[in-house]
């Protein structure tokens, strides 16, 4: 996963994931039930995402002690739309990792390989995501989690996300 480039403050790291756990993606879930499943139409709507106002409020709360940063499945070519998305919703600066385009590994491994890497030279004080899978593998490697519980479950989605590795 690629980041984009911003200081390194020192201060712990709160985490967040965004689909699902900062931005509401119910609206273009649609582009998943159907096969074959239209990726670059799902994609093409994040930018219209409503914001998750639990998510967003514990991201700025997070933002008073840790330095927020992003850690998101959505693959590279959505950087330019996603940090767009961050800014209009008001959500803190922050480095965003993104999966590679080409990248179709689980996100519960390709998050924990990122949060392992960022663990080396900073705490994390918590990461905050919606995947089930990806919390309980974080839990296991010894990271505090929040579940984002938030947004309306897809079961579309979550398939998506384990064998597809496209969020």
């Amino acid at each position: 996963m690629k980041e984009n480039s911003s200081s390194n403050s020192g201060r712990p790291l709160a985490v967040f994931d965004l689909d699902n756990t900062l931005a509401d993606t119910a609206h273009r879930q649609r582009y998943l039930e159907r096969r074959p499943r239209d990726w670059a139409a799902f994609f093409a709507a994040a930018p219209h995402d409503p914001p998750l106002t639990e998510g967003v409020t514990l991201a700025l709360e997070s933002a008073r002690e840790c330095e927020v940063v992003y850690l998101t499945g959505r693959p590279e070519r959505c950087r330019r739309d996603t940090l767009a998305w961050l800014v209009a919703h008001g959500l803190p600066e922050g480095r965003v990792w993104m999966r590679r385009n080409d990248d179709r590994r689980p996100a519960r491994g390709t998050k924990l390989e990122i949060l392992r890497r960022l663990a080396q030279n900073r705490e994390i004080r918590v990461l905050v995501d919606d995947d089930e899978l990806v919390c309980q593998d974080a839990e296991r490697a010894g990271f505090t989690v929040v579940r984002a519980r938030w947004a309306a479950d897809s079961s579309a989605l979550k398939e998506a996300q384990e064998t597809e590795g496209r969020t």
